[in-house]
Order: structure tokens, then C-alpha cells, then sequence
């Protein structure tokens, strides 16, 4: 998501050779964030709030009470007129909460910044409740009404993917003064006890060897070579989370029974059901995808685990070694350059097209890699709105993961940029398909190194990273999965202590990872720093649901003669506007078939055969 430089790059201590470090960097990008707005306080910035407001209290006024009557008319209605009207308000709309939301995310301690983004919040929460009317009344038309203006009115009809889509949520949807009030105090609600979760996150330090570090940087040592830096870096950890322990139990009890109350309200059956839907994804093939990967647990993690502790010399390993590199794992800085020439290599071997749009967001400035205090920790592309482009928020600090990083989220900016193409309402994609792209740009950064790589000791670095991050992708995320529906399931009957919490979160963690790894005490807090958790409850199967789909992908693409690229870039331009059954169709691949999930799997379980016979 994002880019202008809003501010000049702080100075920030990384610690454990940081002066070095930075310099083996080289320049790291900030990005520019002008082609959204130029600052501030710009006057287009000002300009564009006020219209939002006035466009959308005049459509109301012209569109509100009218839809039934627009769609009998068939092409003489304008409901097709009115679609487009909204969508130009949703771009609009969208250009400017992606701004307030990037310019936070650049440094969320900044008061300033912080007003901003809680100010455009409010007025923008205030200018799209005049819009709520227009989806809950044209759900409300009859379903034979909108297929004759979807057939006979062709502006209307452009839009059918958008209108089926929004039929599915039909029967979930709540009296207009209801959704009004739902959504009004959203900003009271969830979004502020969202923005205290991030606010109180980004504030937090930790104190490693008296010295104090950011999130960022505290996760980074966990990756470091010697074990007694992991170790710190783990118990600085668990101190400052045990600290924050009481803020982060209410923030968690507090949306656990918001989403209840607003699942229930809407007659949701399962407490992931409005995830699904969300998602576009059938109920039985989220629960076949879980069952799948627990069953796998023994045979992926468990497995892999057991070898590593042997490679460390190790009997067991302490929670804190989970991600320590190997003995043979490269320890040079990878320079900003390096990083990027390794990506964009990899994807032009796939596709010049492909690595032409990548390129772009190094070229024009749309990547913001620095660590900074105050900044947003993690990665993440933001679409923003298609008259513009995406930005990527990375924290780079020259780990070969930190290239992998670079790899998924330049993977979902080409498809953000690919997807733009079908419009503001038609441009998202489901959860479950947007992390197909980015999983897919890791796959072809890695085939492309490990292809290059001769040495037998390189190469089993290499290989034993890939399924570690596979490993954390899968395994890892359908553990949060279990995680979250132990918390919601159990919200229902009250709230729960941090204990609970903390006895939940070492339940799942224990069945995932396996017998090689010892839960030592502080990992109990470790829950508290998942932002999906927060801000997407349930979100985290996508990553998984995305990893298998990518490996059964790639398995198309290595015994593809020709045309899968352009199957490959049809699915990536499709956006949201077509079912996973019928994106996946031209492959020969089926996401209800429970053997679908096996293929993705086993792709995992063929790469740790393979260490097997490097062990």
C-alpha cells in the first residue's frame, strides 16, 4: 500500500550492528504517496472530502426509494445510471480513506497523522452512511425485476457479477435503520478499539541487552544465528506482551463479542460463516482445507521439526528456535538492489509483462521499506482505487525471508494493478483468490534461486527456508484458525481471562508444531501481537487456502506446454468478478474436491523428502 515521501525517514536503532546493517542496505525506498494527494493539507485533499459528502447526500435524495420502480422499467430504468453514479462515489470515497489509511501506516505515533486518519474515518463513515440505502434496496427488488434490467439495460448488465454478488448476501442483510446504525458506530466501535490495538502495538518497545527495539526489529533477532540473541529477543518479547497483557485481553473479548452480536443479529450460523461469505467460499471447503492440514501436522511440521533440532545439535528446540537459520544459511546482508534484481529476475522468467508491472513499483516509488519508529510493523500491498495504483509497506532489513516478503507482496501489487481494469465494485478479490498471485511471485523468487543454486549445502539452506515458510503459511495459519475458533466458540459463554486466552494459544501451538519444539513459559502471550486476529477475524485460512491452491498451480505450470500464462493472467484479471470454481476451471483444478488439498500438500511433504536426502 503506498508511497510520496510523507515525511523524511527517521533514524531508528536496530540494534546488533544496526550502522552496518543500514549501510549494506543501501537506499531504501520511501514511497510517494502524491499520486493520491500531495500532502495534508492539500487543497484537492479538502476538496474531494467536501464532494464525497455532497455527491452522496444528492444521490441519495435522487436514487433512494426508486430501484424497484428503475428495474421495471428494464432499459428505460437507470438503474444502470445509478450504478455507475455509485461506483464513481466508491472510487472516490476509496482514494481518499486509502490515503488517510497510508499516511497512518507510515507512522502511527505521529499526532498529526493520527487525527487525520480518525477525522477522514468519521467523514467518510458520515458521507457513505447516505449510500447503506442502495445495496439493501436493490436486494430488496425482485429477482425477476434485476434479471430483466440486467438483460435489457447494458450499463446495468456490465455490472451482473457485482449484482449476483451482492444478491448472496441477501438473506443476511438488516432493516435500513439497523444497517444505519451498525454502520455509524462502527467508527465508535470496532474501528476504535481497531485503531487502539494498532496504536498500542507500534507504542510498544522492548528491551533487549538495555537497549530499546521496536516490534520489527525484536521479531528480526528471532531469526538470528546465535541462540542467546533469540533467546533475549524472545523473553523481551513475553516481558512487554505480559505488561500489555490487560489492554490486549479487552481489545480481544470486546470485537470477539461485537462479531456476535452482529452475527447474530444477521443469523449467522458458524462463528466463521460471514468470513465465508466474505470470501465467496463454501463452509465444507474451509472445513476440508483444516481437516487436511491437521491431518498432515505429524507428517509436515512435526517431521521437519525433528530434523532441524538435529541439525542444530539440538534434542529439542525452544519456541524461540523455530525460525533460526541453518548452519549453512547464508549470513550476508542482501542489499535493497540485490532483492530487487532477484525478484524481478524471477518473475521475467516467467513473464516480461509480469515483471514490467513489478518494475514499475520500484521505478515510480511505490514501495516504503524502511524500518522506522512509529511505522506500521509487517507487510502489505494496498490496491487503493484503479484510477490510481497500489503501494507496498515492507520493514526490509536484508533477511533472505525479507526478499520472499518483497516477492508475495510485489505478487499481489501486479494483480491489484491487473485487477483494476474491472472497476472500483468489481476490482476485489475474495480473500481466498487475493493471496493466490503473491504466493505464486514467492514460488517463482524461489524455483528460480534454488535452480541456480549447485551447492549441496546452499541448496539445503535454501530448501529447509521454503518450508519453513511454507510451513508457517499452512500449517501455521490454520493453527491461528483453530485458535480463533476456540476464542469465538468459547466468547459466547462470557469473557475470557488472559489465562484462557493464553491456554488456547499453547494448545494449538503445541498440536501444529510437534514434540521437537518446547513451549517455554512466556510463548503463552504470544497471541497478542497477530493483527488478524484484530482487524480480520478468520482471515488467516486464506493464506493457507492460497498456498495449496499456488503448489497445485505450479504443478500445472511445470508440465504446461504453453498457455498457461495467459490463463494465469485472465485469472488475475478477472478480479472479483468470477467464482473460485470457475477461475480454477481452465487449470483442471477443483477446490471442492477433497483431494485438491492433498496435491498442495504434498507438495509441501515432497520438499521435505528431498532434505531428507541432504540430512
Amino acid at each position: 500500500m503506498r508511497t510520496v515521501s510523507v515525511r523524511p525517514a527517521a533514524t531508528v536503532s536496530l540494534g546488533h550492528g544496526a550502522e552496518q546493517n543500514s549501510a549494506a542496505l543501501g537506499d531504501l525506498p520511501e514511497w510517494n504517496l502524491s499520486d493520491l494527494y500531495p500532502g495534508m493539507d492539500a487543497p484537492e485533499l479538502a476538496r474531494d472530502l467536501k464532494a464525497a459528502n455532497d455527491d452522496a447526500v444528492a444521490f441519495e435524495k435522487r436514487w433512494k426509494g426508486t430501484l424497484a420502480a428503475e428495474a421495471a422499467r428494464g432499459a428505460a430504468g437507470g438503474l444502470g445510471e445509478a450504478l455507475r453514479a455509485y461506483e464513481r462515489l466508491e472510487e472516490l470515497m476509496g482514494r481518499i480513506v486509502s490515503y488517510a489509511g497510508l499516511v497512518y501506516a507510515g507512522d502511527t505515533s505521529d499526532p498529526a497523522r493520527a487525527k487525520l486518519y480518525g477525522d477522514i474515518q468519521q467523514k467518510m463513515t458520515d458521507a457513505s452512511s447516505h449510500l447503506l440505502f442502495f445495496a439493501l434496496e436493490l436486494n430488496l427488488v425482485d429477482d425477476a425485476a434485476i434479471e430483466k434490467a440486467l438483460d435489457e439495460d447494458a450499463t446495468f448488465g456490465h455490472y451482473r457479477p457485482w449484482v449476483l454478488d451482492l444478491r448472496k448476501d441477501k438473506p443476511y442483510q438488516l432493516e435500513d435503520r439497523i444497517e444505519q446504525l451498525f454502520h455509524e458506530k462502527s467508527v465508535t466501535g470496532r474501528g476504535a478499539w481497531n485503531r487502539l490495538f494498532d496504536e498500542t502495538m507500534t507504542d510498544l518497545r522492548f528491551t533487549v541487552d538495555g537497549e530499546e527495539l521496536t516490534l520489527e526489529p525484536t521479531l528480526n533477532r528471532l531469526q538470528d544465528a546465535d541462540g542467546e540473541v533469540r533467546r533475549k529477543a524472545a523473553e523481551a518479547l513475553s516481558a512487554t506482551f505480559r505488561k500489555n497483557l490487560r489492554t490486549f485481553t479487552l481489545i480481544t473479548n470486546t470485537l470477539a463479542k461485537d462479531k456476535e452480536i452482529s452475527d447474530r443479529w444477521r443469523g449467522f450460523e458458524d462463528i466463521a460463516d460471514s468470513r465465508h461469505l466474505a470470501n465467496r467460499v463454501e463452509r465444507p471447503v474451509v472445513d476440508a482445507l483444516a481437516a487436511a492440514v491437521r491431518e498432515a501436522y505429524p507428517r509436515l511440521s512435526h517431521r521437519y521439526y525433528a530434523m532441524k533440532a538435529r541439525w542444530l545439535g539440538m534434542e529439542t528446540m525452544n519456541h524461540w528456535d523455530r525460525n533460526a537459520p541453518l548452519p549453512e544459511t547464508p549470513r550476508a546482508t542482501i542489499p535493497w538492489d540485490a532483492a530487487r534484481d532477484t525478484v524481478l529476475t524471477a518473475y521475467n522468467r516467467f513473464s516480461p509483462e509480469m515483471a514490467g508491472i513489478a518494475r514499475t513499483f520500484f521505478d515510480r516509488n511505490w514501495i516504503d521499506a524502511p524500518v522506522r519508529p512509529g511505522k506500521s510493523p509487517g507487510a502489505f500491498a494496498h490496491p487503493t482505487v484503479p484510477s490510481v495504483h497500489p503501494y507496498v509497506l515492507l520493514n526490509y532489513m536484508g533477511k533472505p525471508r525479507d526478499v520472499m516478503t518483497l516477492a508475495h507482496e510485489l505478487g499481489h501489487g501486479v494483480h491489484q494493478v491487473l485487477a483494476g481494469g474491472q472497476g472500483a465494485l468489481m476490482a476485489s478479490t475474495p480473500l481466498t483468490l487475493a493471496e493466490t498471485a503473491s504466493v505464486f511471485g514467492e514460488m517463482l523468487t524461489f524455483r528460480s534461486l534454488l535452480d541456480q543454486t549447485k551447492d549441496k549445502r546452499e541448496r539445503k539452506a535454501m530448501l529447509a527456508q521454503k518450508v519453513e515458510d511454507m510451513i508457517n503459511t499452512v500449517v501455521r495459519q490454520i493453527a491461528f484458525y483453530e485458535f480463533e475458533r476456540k476464542v469465538h466458540t468459547e466468547r459466547k459463554n462470557g469473557e475470557l481471562t488472559a489465562d484462557k486466552l493464553g491456554e488456547f494459544w499453547l494448545e494449538v501451538q503445541a498440536e501444529s508444531l510437534g514434540p521437537a519444539i518446547k513451549l517455554r513459559d512466556g510463548y503463552e502471550t504470544f497471541w497478542t501481537y497477530v493483527p488478524h486476529f484484530i482487524h480480520s477475524p478468520f482471515y488467516v485460512y486464506a493464506y493457507a487456502f492460497g498456498d495449496c491452491l499456488v503448489n497445485s498451480l505450479y504443478a500445472v505450470y511445470q508440465n504446461a506446454e504453453r498457455g498457461f500464462q495467459e490463463k494465469y493472467f485472465a485469472m488475475l484479471r478477472a478480479g472479483g468478478t468470477r467464482h473460485h470454481s470457475e477461475l480454477l476451471a481452465p487449470f483442471g483444478l477443483d477446490a471442492t474436491d477433497p483431494a485438491f488439498w492433498q496435491i498442495g500438500l504434498g507438495v509441501i511433504g515432497g520438499l521435505i523428502d528431498e532434505l531428507e536426502t541432504l540430512d
